[in-house]
């Protein structure tokens, strides 16, 4: 394995991590700043309210993103495995 290789591998990595965790956490950092303002603005700091409200964030996104999320964590385990042959040599 060449370190050209390595890198790709790594960047690989490093692209699907990112692809699979962005858009919940994006959603979570979103949702969080607008019920920070919003309870900021009607000072009603109540922790359960924003937790409740980036739960349900969160999972609507996974649910409209998951079937995309899924296939190309598939489409990045195939390629991985069908690359053993070319890393082991």
């Amino acid at each position: 394995m060449t370190v050209d290789q390595s890198l790709e591998l790594l960047r690989n990595v490093v692209l699907m991590v990112v692809t699979i965790a962005g858009p919940p956490l994006g959603a979570a950092l979103v949702i969080g700043l607008i019920v920070g303002i919003v309870q900021t603005a009607t000072q009603v700091n109540e922790a359960t309210v924003l937790f409740v409200v980036k739960v349900i964030g969160v999972g609507a996104v996974v649910a409209l993103a998951g079937p995309t999320m899924v296939r190309s964590l598939v489409e990045y385990t195939r390629e991985t495995i069908g690359s053993i042959s070319r890393v082991v040599r």
